[in-house]
């Protein structure tokens, strides 16, 4: 553990680490809210973060004066990238990939066809959780525009690709 912020004899203190030109207490008066503020957080941020309030000469707060919350911060998907593996003949099998470098959590792939007409795919075709496609026996009729969305609860991010048969 290391001590990021203290609060002592009515003056803060930012201790000297990566968080120091971002962190504070919330409240600029501290009374019973002792709430700290991290701005512009970062993944790195995440971990686990533990306040302790000692009250001099206070016997009855043994035990009581320490608090624990876990912190997870959460990151957008950054674009995907898409990609078409094998020969897009008629009568051929192709699979289309697509990878997203960063998202916290692990983002989903959702795959869906948007020209000419519009088509949704799901399971077995479709592995949402490693981003793959996989056509077969491809007739000319398939060839169109293929999109992929990455998504998590902290946001979205896609990439398309043109599959000419």
């Amino acid at each position: 553990p290391v001590q990021i912020l203290t609060y002592l004899d009515g003056v803060a203190k930012v201790e000297e680490t990566e968080l120091k030109p971002r962190l504070g207490f919330l409240y600029p008066v501290l009374t019973h809210n002792i709430s700290v503020l991290i701005n512009a957080t970062q993944e790195r941020d995440s971990g686990q973060y533990m306040c302790t309030v000692n009250v001099v000469d206070d016997v009855t707060s043994t035990g009581k004066n320490v608090g624990v919350i876990n912190l997870t911060v959460l990151v957008p998907p950054a674009a995907p990238a898409c990609q078409l593996h094998g020969n897009p003949a008629v009568g051929a099998n192709v699979t289309l990939s697509c990878a997203s470098e960063k998202g916290k959590p692990s983002p989903t792939y959702q795959w869906q066809r948007t020209a000419p007409t519009l088509q949704v795919f799901f399971p077995p075709a479709q592995d949402r959780a490693r981003g793959t496609l996989k056509l077969t026996n491809l007739s000319l009729d398939m060839s169109g525009l293929y999109v992929c969305v990455a998504e998590n609860r902290a946001g979205l991010a896609e990439c398309s690709i043109v599959l000419e048969v």
